[in-house]
């Protein structure tokens, strides 16, 4: 077979001479080749056109076509040249390969799918998709990647976990960067998105709907295992991974903390969205600005379940995550908050008349090990190291209104053992009716400070004061023998005698 260069020698050398022998001569070629290529101009056939011959598998075409079709161009070619042994075919099998490629491109042209180009209008389309992030420590992440269709704007969330308050958390951490909600998002079968199908129909997750209507977008399921209906979000998974996973092939170096790899995710959104996308032209973050007058408003509160999950605040003040404790506000005691995990921490989020707020955020901990704030909790009324008198009965209440003295003076003398406190209490309240409830309480809060608890020790430090008059601001256990009220020692000068 000639090239249709030298076909066109043959004739030009023929047109020539007007000699086949001639013409045979100057082409380098045999006259019967110069014949047959005169014939074929001469009756209008193409001059590179080729005649196929006749072959022994010409017989089995049919039978090598219909295994074809019923494995829907699937069917090995050894398989088929086994088959066609058996019913007596003594070809080769490079002859069997080749007619098996003819009837599958044949098969492939009559039911290849055709793709008609996507134009996305602005403020229509949101597509989303998970990918793989990179381990920190031991711990697995997640890439939350999504992608505005029409102004290629791209937002990656690194996340621990895809349950579905991680889903819808992302979404509105989505659309109130992006300034707005789109009509519609397209995402892959996850659980969270459908939780079955019915004659290849999405259900989709009850919950999920609820979202969708909370901030006006429907959310869609693609086909199953075709990707070429979200290739948009698969994209931006493809560069994102590419981007901030380490790889041998970009040598980033690893993330000691969550808190790194959501600045790294951050600073590769801003990347790729102020630079030029080679499909418009033009940085995405311009053509947001334009999409953003299509997209709907996002409401002010996002929607409950992103919160997390619900717990109950026990009469503790505490919650239960994880099997491990957490305090919140003690004035949330009986009520119900929401909990997730947010990168290394845990917030707690509360919904009262005034609308969501954050009540608490701790970091992550393991159970056995709480964590409490204590500004979580009011001052305390009872302290078992510095306990404070309560009145329980008439005469206990007479005794503590003396004042600052004799409160100090029982803490202490029920902290030293003294015998009959009552005794001395109501003592205590008898003498102030005789002399004043202010010298009492001053000799009361004296003998606190100089542990005089025993009997009679009031009565003796009230006449010290009496005595001293002015004077009585001088410690009783200190100054001079004299003005000391301890007994003396002269009693024992007659021991012995």
């Amino acid at each position: 077979m000639k090239s249709a260069g030298e076909a066109v020698e043959i004739l030009e050398a023929f047109d020539l001479t007007g000699s086949l022998r001639a013409a045979s001569e100057l082409a380098g070629c045999s006259p019967n080749t110069v014949a047959r290529y005169v014939r074929l101009r001469a009756i209008g056939r193409p001059s590179t056109e080729t005649t196929r011959r006749t072959q022994l598998i010409d017989q089995h075409l049919a039978k090598v076509e219909e295994w074809v079709e019923r494995s829907h161009g699937k069917v090995r070619a050894d398989v088929v040249h086994d088959k066609l042994q058996a019913l007596g075919f003594a070809g080769s099998e490079r002859t069997t390969r080749r007619a098996v490629a003819r009837a599958k491109k044949a098969y492939a042209a009559g039911h290849r799918r055709v793709f008609r180009p996507w134009i996305p209008e602005p403020g229509m389309w949101l597509q989303f998709d998970w990918g793989h992030g990179p381990r920190i420590g031991r711990r697995e992440t997640l890439l939350w990647c999504a992608w505005l269709a029409w102004s290629r704007f791209r937002i990656v969330i690194p996340t621990h976990d895809r349950t579905m308050p991680t889903v819808i958390a992302c979404l509105d951490e989505t659309l109130r960067r992006l300034g707005g909600s789109p009509t519609y998002a397209l995402t892959d079968n996850e659980r969270t998105v459908t939780i079955d199908r019915v004659a290849g129909i999405a259900v989709k997750h009850p919950v999920l709907v609820a979202a969708g209507r909370h901030y006006g977008l429907q959310i869609h399921a693609c086909v199953p295992a075709d990707p070429a209906s979200k290739g948009g979000s698969e994209s931006t998974v493809k560069i994102a991974k590419a981007d901030l996973v380490p790889t041998d092939a970009n040598l980033l170096p690893a993330y000691e903390t969550f808190s790194g790899l959501r600045s790294a995710c951050d600073a590769f959104c801003e990347q790729v969205n102020a630079r030029e996308h080679r499909e418009t032209r033009r940085p995405p973050i311009e053509l947001l600005a334009e999409e953003r007058q299509r997209l709907h408003p996002v409401p002010d509160e996002p929607f409950t379940v992103a919160f997390g999950l619900t717990r109950v605040v026990d009469d503790e003040s505490t919650i239960r995550y994880g099997s491990a404790r957490y305090s919140v506000p003690h004035e949330l005691v009986t009520e119900r908050v929401w909990v997730r995990v947010d990168g290394e921490e845990i917030v707690v989020v509360h919904r009262g008349p005034a609308g969501a707020r954050e009540v608490a955020r701790h970091r992550l901990t393991t159970p056995g090990n709480p964590r409490i704030d204590p500004s979580h909790y009011p001052e305390r009324t009872t302290d078992p190291l510095h306990p404070r008198p309560k009145a329980a009965s008439p005469e206990e209440t007479a005794f503590l209104e003396l004042g600052d003295g004799a409160e100090r003076w029982l803490i202490l003398a029920a902290a030293s053992g003294a015998e009959r406190i009552r005794t001395k209490i109501r003592r205590a309240t008898e003498l102030a009716t005789l002399v004043g409830a202010m010298p009492v309480d001053r000799a009361l809060g004296l003998a606190a400070e100089a542990g005089r608890f025993a009997d009679g020790d009031l009565e003796s430090i009230l006449d010290h004061l009496r005595l001293m008059g002015d004077r009585t601001t001088e410690p009783l256990d200190g100054g001079d023998a004299d003005d000391t009220l301890q007994p003396g020692t002269s009693a024992w000068e007659l021991v012995g005698r």
